[in-house]
């Protein structure tokens, strides 16, 4: 293929990309030719495409001619590597030209909000981000999802394949560059419109909306890579550190004010079963009925001091208190009593320390996940997760973390969403899932380089997947060894969420349960 064509294609390419931005809305009519001319600029032409192409299917989505566009630009030298960073980079760079300005979309947020409800106003700004191609639903089309059915009902697992992964070169070049000054991390609102550069992602086509949750600047956008319906994160003003308090309570119970169709939740405030961004204060949110919101009710508890308030333990792997009440005002004294109360609580016969001593420094291990919603009577209800982040010589990792055995096939934090029963693990369990498939449904060579070769890429599943042959055999059909390793990963993940619950599904563990509710002054 020519240059030329290769020319031709590209700008047919923009004018099937500016006709898609006016038909979903993202610029106007009296925009069409200033968007144009900004593209020509970007790819160098001083004349668009001349011809006919009203006979083409409308677009879905911007994927196509985005392609072709940055195939070309790596033609002409617009990236230096044609990698899935570098292209990333210049797929923002194309779609902020055709993404309304920060203040316009505000504007229209706000007058959607006024005119139709908060949720029409949530609903317009979540297709803006889609098609703008912010939220990359090509990619996160690409995640493996299943329910798998637990003893506490069906969890949610996925594979996660919407992340592109960067080549060693990348990440070579990256640890290179100096630690980031602007901005200070991929929370800041100095994000919008950022160009980004090897080692932080591009995002000119971003936008937020401003938000005052107790008295506070804060910010709202959707996530680029959805885990869930309408994946939200809602951030401070600020470059401010994670750190629950009183207020954390208060701003939860804002936003489902401000809100009611969404549930937002934090990630714990302290290593290990605090979230992977604990140096800008967030908080995420969407609308979405996940696992544990379904979770049965084990007993229920009423407390003198809280009128109106209901707390219960949920049967759940994890140790959750529920907490329901219509009025806010007592929902945050209640929660934040229970707060402040568990993170002074030591239970040592059910191995709960709420401080350990370090070269002569108090350590604080007990905090907690909140997770805020509206009930269906529209009241508060509030998922209240008790944490623990000690370690010792048998887990190193965290007492209340993943256990080494698990580690094959999660080894991360447990943070807010998987709390909630949405398992998000790594991709690279595709393909050694497939693998293992085959070894159950009689690849018997790739059985002896497992066996023999500890440099083998499956040596990480070798003891689990000796356990399963000698479960299952090694004649089952790919089909049902497929499904067989959904249910066998499934079930592990309730029991790595079992790992992580401070007091276990046991009668032992219900019993402590129960001592930290009474000592609360729960009956």
């Amino acid at each position: 293929m020519t240059a030329e064509s290769n020319k031709q294609d590209a700008l047919l390419a923009i004018e099937r990309l500016v006709h898609y931005a006016l038909e979903q809305g993202l610029i106007d009519w009296w925009d069409v030719e200033y968007s144009r001319n900004r593209l020509l600029e970007l790819f160098g032409s001083d004349e668009p495409f001349i011809g006919e192409f009203a006979e083409l299917e409308p677009l879905t989505g911007p994927q196509q001619p985005l392609e072709v566009l940055i195939n070309y630009g790596f033609a002409i030298g617009l990236i230096p590597e044609n990698s899935d960073t570098y292209r990333d980079l210049l797929d923002a760079k194309i779609m902020g030209l055709l993404t309304p300005r920060p203040s316009e979309v505000i504007a229209s947020f706000r007058k959607t909000t006024s005119e139709k409800g908060i949720q029409a106003a949530t609903d317009e700004f979540c297709k803006l981000s889609v098609n703008s191609n912010y939220i990359r639903m090509d990619r996160v089309a690409n995640n493996i999802y299943w329910k798998q059915p637990t003893a506490y009902g069906d969890m949610e697992i996925t594979i996660n394949l919407s992340k592109p992964e960067k080549s060693p070169k990348e990440i070579a070049m990256a640890k290179l560059l100096p630690p980031p000054v602007y901005p200070k991390c991929q929370l800041c609102r100095e994000n919008v419109g950022y160009a980004g550069r090897i080692n932080h992602p591009a995002r000119q086509n971003l936008r937020v909306i401003p938000l005052e949750l107790n008295a506070e600047p804060w910010l709202f956008q959707y996530s680029p890579y959805v885990y869930y319906n309408e994946h939200c994160i809602v951030f401070h003003h600020d470059h401010v550190p994670m750190k629950l308090t009183r207020d954390t309570f208060k701003r939860l119970i804002d936003f489902t004010t401000q809100f009611p169709h969404y549930f937002i939740g934090s990630n714990a405030d302290l290593p290990i079963v605090g979230g992977s961004i604990l140096t800008h204060d967030h908080f995420q949110g969407g609308r979405h009925t996940f696992p544990l919101e379904k979770a049965p009710i084990e007993a229920s508890f009423l407390h003198k001091q809280f009128e109106g308030i209901t707390v219960s333990m949920v049967k759940w792997p994890m140790t959750v208190l529920r907490l329901n009440g219509h009025d806010p005002a007592v929902v945050l004294d209640a929660a934040d009593d229970l707060y402040e109360k568990w993170k002074m609580y030591s239970d040592p016969d059910a191995n709960v320390l709420a401080f350990t001593q370090e070269n002569g420094e108090s350590i604080p291990h007990n905090t907690v996940t909140p997770i805020m919603r509206r009930a269906a009577d529209g009241g508060y209800e509030m998922d209240i997760v008790l944490r623990n982040n000690r370690c010792n010589d048998e887990h190193p990792e965290g007492i209340y973390h993943p256990h080494r055995e698990m580690h094959h096939i999660k080894k991360e934090n447990i943070g807010l969403i998987e709390v909630m029963g949405l398992a998000i693990l790594p991709g690279r369990l595709k393909e050694e899932l497939a693998d293992i498939a085959g070894i159950l449904s009689g690849d018997k060579a790739l059985y002896e380089d497992v066996i023999s070769n500890a440099g083998s890429h499956l040596a990480v599943h070798g003891d689990w997947i000796k356990e399963l042959v000698d479960r299952f055999g090694t004649s089952l059909t790919t089909v049902d060894a497929e499904e067989l390793l959904r249910g066998e990963v499934g079930l592990k993940f309730a029991e790595i969420l079992g790992h992580a619950g401070v007091f276990k599904m046991d009668a032992t563990g219900r019993e402590a349960f129960r001592r930290f509710l009474r000592s609360v002054g729960y009956e």
